[in-house]
């Protein structure tokens, strides 16, 4: 953390008590965050100071152990304890110079960590994980359910190629820095506190170079577009992200690198539907088949299937065919679920209508299919 924790009263910026428990220190960050979010707030900076200030409290206010470290802070600024750091006969510390470093030996390290500067923390800038990247990925609905090895491109932030990420010039050397000696930390005074603070020189690193690779400026990291290989796995869902270790951005000072988010689209298909590892397929059949009983083919997305349709089917009922619907690597594969539709005939010759009207005639006499429907 920083000097914030000593400045600002985090319970007073979220409006709750210092008892207040982890739900109603949720509860009133949410309610504030709605209101102060620069979304809700365009132009407002104000507001966005607020928006800060709400987010800042919250982050230490629901960590547990952060918080523990800010009640300390709080209850020794509430007591005078910096105070007595500037004057005053008999104060604690009176008439000292303090350097934060040295609160943390006061707390056996504790307090030092919350200001970022404890003695017993190291004072070079450690390894950082890259940032992690995103990409789209769109594929036809075939693919998705039969997965597939393919690739996409992403324009950012890699290593690079000249200097491998060293920021020199290839045959030159790596140097620990001369302003903070290797450290990567500087020392800084503050009124009577004495803070620490990344060199300036090296950028918390610890080492420069005498002569920066041309290619990339001594950054270490050039902006390119990467042709990266994916798996997609079978059975993909829409919407789905592929997540692709070490893929994305490079880390600082020899930290990891982020991930690569990989969302996949995939494309709706002409004749099936997804329902979960199961698929749709509406299939249309004449009156007479359904009246009579048949059997049809329906395609699958493999190899076609034979189907028997009972005699007196309704329009409208499905049928399973199982293990036709989505493979996966483990477990049962899901089934194809087949809707019949009867078609009714738009165009009638005149012979078709008068045996239509003899089979009304003799069958259907005394038949209400809507029977129960009166109010």
């Amino acid at each position: 953390m920083n000097r914030d924790w000593v400045d600002k009263d985090f319970y007073k910026v979220l409006g709750v008590s210092k008892n207040a428990d982890a739900k109603e220190i949720k509860r009133a960050y949410r309610k504030l965050a709605q209101r102060y979010h620069p979304d809700a707030n365009p132009n407002d900076a104000k507001a966005e100071e607020k928006f800060k200030d709400i987010s800042e409290a919250y982050a230490t206010l629901s960590n547990e152990e952060q918080r523990k470290e800010y009640d300390e802070v709080r209850q020794m600024v509430d007591s005078g304890g910096f105070r007595g750091f500037q004057s005053g006969p008999g104060g604690f510390g009176a008439g000292q110079k303090i350097r934060f470093e040295d609160l943390g030996d006061l707390f056996g390290g504790g307090l030092g960590n919350v200001f970022g500067f404890g003695g017993t923390t190291s004072r070079r800038s450690g390894p950082q994980r890259g940032a992690d990247t995103s990409a789209e990925l769109h594929l036809s609905f075939e693919d998705a359910i039969r997965g597939v090895t393919t690739t996409v491109s992403v324009k950012g932030e890699t290593v690079c190629r000249t200097c491998r990420g060293s920021g020199a010039e290839p045959g030159t050397p790596v140097e620990t820095c001369p302003t903070c000696h290797g450290s990567g930390m500087v020392a800084q005074s503050q009124g009577f506190f004495s803070t620490t603070r990344p060199c300036p020189t090296c950028g918390g690193t610890g080492t420069t170079v005498r002569t920066p690779c041309h290619a990339c400026h001594g950054t270490g990291t050039t902006t390119r577009v990467r042709t990266i290989k994916v798996k997609i796995p079978a059975g993909v869902k829409n919407g789905a992200v592929v997540r692709l270790k070490g893929k994305g951005t490079p880390g600082r000072n020899g930290g990891p690198a982020g991930d690569l988010l990989v969302k996949v689209h995939v494309a709706r298909h002409k004749l099936f539907r997804r329902a979960g590892d199961n698929l749709k397929i509406k299939v249309p059949i004449t009156f007479t088949e359904a009246a009579l009983g048949t059997e049809i083919t329906v395609p699958t997305l493999d190899e076609p299937v034979r189907l028997k349709v009972p005699a007196g089917t309704r329009s409208g009922r499905t049928f399973r065919v199982r293990g036709r619907g989505v493979k996966k690597k483990k477990g049962r594969p899901g089934d194809l679920l087949v809707t019949v539709e009867v078609v009714v005939p738009t165009r009638l010759s005149r012979e078709a209508k008068k045996m239509l009207q003899q089979f009304a005639e003799e069958f259907e006499a005394g038949i209400n299919p809507r029977e129960g429907l009166e109010v």
